[in-house]
């Protein structure tokens, strides 16, 4: 008698198929990626090509008709940005970040202030009350929002035949099971499945689905890597828990850009909006303090003025110390390293801390010139003038390179109200700054850097 259950290996970062364990998955190469789960045996079905086997009909691209599918405006116009202007309907949105980040909240705050569509909210992991007190204290209760508690994916699909909803939430994807197949939840075998059963019903009704998901200790993505090539967006949701900044960030997006990105700022009353993140991230105290450098970064395609502090003291050990925050560590001691070597700094026995404020994490290369300047306003204790800000690419031999987007970061320093910016030269072909009421300073070298702030 044939066997009704079989043992298949799955890789859990591709999600490809195996027989038996291997060390190295023969798809992607991934180590020790192989778990093992029990399946139904399947038969092998019998592919047809006769007459009135298939539906689908090949047209010329020439023949398809394009029209510009109306979206669904979320009420976080943060969201509506990054999302590339909304929802699309029938699309599936997945949303991952850290446990307790706001993932939650920011689905569950924005579903509430929708009044002209039908919602279904399928939670496996909080309970209906728990959602109820939430609801209560982000002071949003909405009559159009039905709350189900719910794991099994047959179970939600008649709840979704009931209700017929015209927005779906699944919190989390991790959590629904599916009872063809006999592995525990969050499994890959039933991850996928599960994603591949809503994403059919997604495009067969139109209805936009939005999946909640866990991330593993590496921060990617928890579950086969096949989930996030079956969904249309995957939004990741970033920030430290100790910090009050949070970063809503496109990895993949089939309908908009990526380069956007969305800010807020965690509150007792749940999510705020960010829209003018410069002005939270710029101290602005009286006094004036060596170690502050006023940098001008981009996140995605959007510019904001960021503060970067520096603190150097004499080593207390014989080994100093390199301690980072906000910034990339390998990046500092190269900068380091041409101060060192090519201004002649001498940096070796002293400790170095570097702190980005707000607890962001920037990777911006043009915010190289903003932590040189505040290290050496740190070791010569000397302020750099106030209204001052800068960018620019530090290179190995100590030239300042051009960076992206120089016209945006002057607008942005302009529009805080910047008296002068230090920017790389030649980054200035093609834009006009004959209108701008602010001075820009055009430097080649590290050292002209240090002369235009301290006039040495």
């Amino acid at each position: 008698m044939a066997k009704s259950v079989k043992t298949v290996w799955f890789c859990n970062e591709c999600g490809a198929e195996s027989p038996k364990w291997e060390g190295r998955c023969p798809s992607c190469g991934a180590w020790n990626s192989m778990v093992e789960e029990r399946v139904p045996a399947k038969s092998k079905a019998i592919v047809s090509v006769g007459k009135g086997a298939m539906k689908s009909v090949p047209r010329r691209v020439s023949e398809i008709s394009t029209v510009d599918e109306p979206r669904i405006t979320m009420p976080s116009e943060e969201l509506n940005r990054v999302l590339g202007g909304g929802l699309v309907p029938g699309s599936m949105v997945l949303i991952g970040g850290e446990p307790g980040i706001g993932k939650s909240t920011l689905v569950l705050q924005n579903i509430l202030s929708i009044r002209s569509r039908t919602i279904l909210y399928v939670s496996g992991e909080e309970s209906a009350t728990q959602l109820k007190l939430r609801a209560n204290r982000l002071g949003r209760v909405s009559d159009n929002c039905f709350i189900v508690t719910e794991t099994s994916l047959e179970n939600i699909f008649r709840h979704i035949s009931d209700l017929q909803p015209g927005l779906l939430v699944i919190d989390s994807i991790q959590t629904i099971a599916s009872d063809a197949i006999e592995s525990a939840a969050g499994s890959v075998s039933q991850v996928r499945e599960s994603a591949v059963q809503l994403l059919k019903y997604a495009k067969e009704s139109s209805v936009p689905v939005l999946l909640i998901g866990h991330i593993n200790k590496e921060g990617s993505i928890a579950g086969p890597k096949v989930l996030e090539h079956i969904v249309d967006v995957v939004l990741q949701f970033e920030g430290d828990s100790n910090y009050m900044y949070r970063i809503l960030r496109s990895i993949k997006n089939r309908f908009g850009s990526t380069n956007e990105i969305g800010i807020y700022e965690m509150c007792r009353r749940g999510l705020r909006e960010v829209s003018n993140p410069s002005e939270m991230l710029i101290s602005r105290g009286d006094e004036d303090l060596s170690g502050t450098a006023i940098g001008v970064t981009l996140e995605g395609a959007r510019p904001f003025l960021i503060e970067t502090q520096a603190l150097v003291s004499t080593a207390a050990y014989g080994t100093p110390q390199r301690s980072v925050t906000g910034f990339d560590s390998k990046r500092m001691n190269m900068l380091l390293a041409v101060l060192e070597k090519r201004v002649g700094f001498k940096l070796l026995q002293k400790d170095v801390f570097l702190n980005i404020a707000g607890g962001l994490k920037v990777n911006d290369p043009a915010l190289d010139l903003p932590v040189i300047c505040a290290i050496l306003s740190s070791n010569v204790d000397m302020v750099i003038p106030h209204g001052v800000c800068m960018a620019g690419e530090v290179g190995l031999s100590g030239e300042i390179r051009p960076v992206t987007r120089m016209e945006q970061r002057i607008l942005e320093a302009e529009k805080l109200g910047m008296t002068t910016i230090i920017i790389p030269k030649n980054n200035l072909k093609g834009i006009d700054t004959a209108s701008r009421n602010i001075k820009i300073i055009e430097v080649g070298k590290v050292e002209e850097a240090f002369r235009a702030l301290f006039g040495k």
